[in-house]
C-alpha cells in the first residue's frame, strides 16, 4: 500500500485576489457553465455551500474518466485570508485513495494574485492513478481556466 504523500502548487494569475476568491466560493455555480469540457455539475446536498461542514456533489466529465464523480465537504474556511479547506468523503477519489484533503489560498501578488493548492493523500493501493497529473495537474489547469475566464469577463 502507499505511503502518505502531499502535493504543493502554486500559480500566478493576473486577476484580483477578492475576485479570484468569489469566483471560489461560488464555484458551484460558475465550474459547470464556464468549463463544461471539466464539470458536468456541482449541487450542494448539505448546508449552503460555503460554510464548514457543507457538503458538494461534484460530476465530473470524461476528462477525468477515473474518478467521474465526488462528495466533498467544507473543513476550514476564512474568507478574511481567503482560505478554504475540503476533504472528500465519497466518490471515485476513495477508489484509488484512502483519504484526499485539499486546500486553497488566494494571496495578493503585485498586481495579481498567488494561488496555493496543496492536497494531502494516500494510496490505497499500489496501482492508483499518478496524484501529479490527476491532481496537479487538474488544480493547475482549473486555477488557469477561472483566471481566463476571468480576464475575458472585464
Amino acid at each position: 500500500m502507499g505511503s502518505p504523500g502531499k502535493l504543493e502548487v502554486d500559480v500566478e494569475v493576473k486577476c484580483n485576489p477578492d475576485k479570484f476568491w468569489s469566483s471560489i466560493r461560488e464555484s458551484d455555480k460558475l465550474f459547470p457553465k464556464a468549463f463544461p469540457e471539466l464539470y458536468k455539475s456541482i449541487d450542494i446536498i448539505e448546508g449552503d455551500g460555503r460554510a464548514v461542514g457543507s457538503v458538494r456533489h461534484v460530476i465530473f466529465t470524461d476528462e477525468l474518466s477515473q474518478i467521474k464523480e465526488s462528495k466533498e465537504k467544507i473543513e476550514a474556511v476564512d474568507d478574511e485570508k481567503r482560505f478554504v479547506a475540503y476533504s472528500v468523503i465519497e466518490g471515485g477519489v476513495l477508489n484509488f485513495f484512502k483519504f484526499f484533503k485539499a486546500q486553497l489560498q488566494v494571496e495578493p501578488k503585485g498586481e495579481g494574485s498567488l494561488v496555493k493548492w496543496s492536497c494531502e493523500f494516500e494510496k490505497a493501493k499500489d496501482d492508483a492513478p499518478n496524484p501529479e497529473v490527476i491532481f496537479k495537474d487538474f488544480a493547475v489547469k482549473t486555477i488557469k481556466d477561472i483566471e481566463e475566464h476571468l480576464l475575458k469577463a472585464n
